[in-house]
């Protein structure tokens, strides 16, 4: 079968089959997936690399990098997300050649031994901030953080999503069903993603001329949010304080999904339906949590499959060019899932 042939049955161009032969991650997901279907029906095998014509993809050098989450316990089955994020990564794209080891350490004063033995070419931090002393000693290793509990006061570079744009679409979103009063609501509300989506949330609000509550719950800024799981005597209490609210409110938002399933019980155990009586909106959308509501209200993804990419590709950049100084942030826009429509999202804090 000539290259031409399959190029009209994928209804592409004879180029975009050779690159999807040679260079296939130059080549649109969607184009590449008709190459293939074209390419495997017709049982067509590339000719060997040694043999083919037109140039050839290069691979980059493999990278061992590690993801270190600070403030968790080894072994923690919820924390295999990121790994499961770059497999799927590495199935479609053959240019993330990167060997992970996955790190622990149980306070932000620990640094894993193997951070330092390990030989590394850099890490993504995740999880809370280590301590000015963690730093130092690993000043000389290409680092970039990644999402959560990031202070002001960090030094490099960070990846994480849009908590602003969060808020702000979620009071776009209740202010567009027509709600007239509406709640901010949150358990651990120290928690820098927390606050920033609150705080966009409140001031968009207010933009708006919708009446706001705030009804937060109890600040914990020594526990680790990876291993915190609220109480659901906390979301009991803000049932109580929402329901004390006046104007009566009727559209919410909770900036992070984690204790969610706690507050909806706590809801029905006060004599309300929360998806008859209220119009929620969910400041993250985790598949595990959000398909074992009984109900499905709207909900922010947070993009979890770009923001992985985003921080593989960020911390190979700072490898090869760690003498460029400078701090660089990335942060990554979320996008809207209505209600009940929970198709091709993922997400984590």
């Amino acid at each position: 079968m000539l290259i031409t042939e399959i190029a009209n049955k994928a209804r592409v161009s004879p180029a975009t089959v050779s690159r999807a032969i040679n260079q296939p991650e130059l080549v649109a997901a969607e184009s590449l997936a008709r190459i293939r279907a074209v390419m495997q029906q017709h049982n067509y095998v590339p000719a060997p690399l040694n043999r083919r014509r037109g140039p050839k993809a290069r691979l980059p050098e493999q990278r061992r990098i590690g993801v270190w989450f600070v403030g968790a316990k080894a072994n923690n089955p919820s924390l295999n997300w990121f790994q499961d994020q770059l497999l799927q990564v590495q199935s479609t794209d053959p240019r993330y050649r990167v060997d992970l080891r996955v790190l622990f350490s149980n306070s932000p004063a620990e640094l894993p031994r193997v951070l330092v033995g390990e030989r590394l070419d850099g890490v993504i931090i995740q999880g809370m901030e280590p301590t000015p002393e963690c730093m130092a000693q690993m000043a000389t290793l290409p680092h970039v953080w990644f999402m959560t509990r990031r202070s002001t006061a960090f030094a490099g570079d960070y990846v994480e999503p849009n908590n602003e744009e969060n808020g702000r679409m979620a009071a776009d979103y209740l202010h567009q069903r027509g709600h007239k009063s509406v709640a901010v609501i949150s358990t651990d509300p120290e928690y820098s993603a927390i606050a920033r989506r609150s705080n966009a949330f409140a001031a968009r609000a207010k933009e708006l001329g919708m009446t706001l509550h705030s009804i937060m719950g109890v600040s914990n800024p020594g526990v680790s949010y990876l291993e915190f799981t609220p109480l659901h005597a906390e979301s009991a209490e803000l049932v109580r304080r929402l329901l004390a609210s006046a104007p009566k409110t009727t559209g919410l938002y909770l900036p992070v999904d984690h204790f969610c399933g706690a507050f909806f019980r706590a809801l029905r155990e006060a004599g309300k339906n929360p998806e008859r009586d209220f119009d929620t909106i969910l400041g993250n959308y985790n598949p595990m949590i959000y398909h074992n509501l009984d109900h499905h209200p709207a909900a922010i993804d947070i993009n979890l499959p770009l923001l992985v990419r985003k921080v593989i590709d960020h911390l190979l950049w700072r490898i090869e060019n760690r003498d460029v100084g400078g701090r660089i942030g990335l942060t990554i826009s979320p996008k809207l899932i209505s209600r009940g429509d929970s198709s091709a999202a993922s997400t984590k804090q």
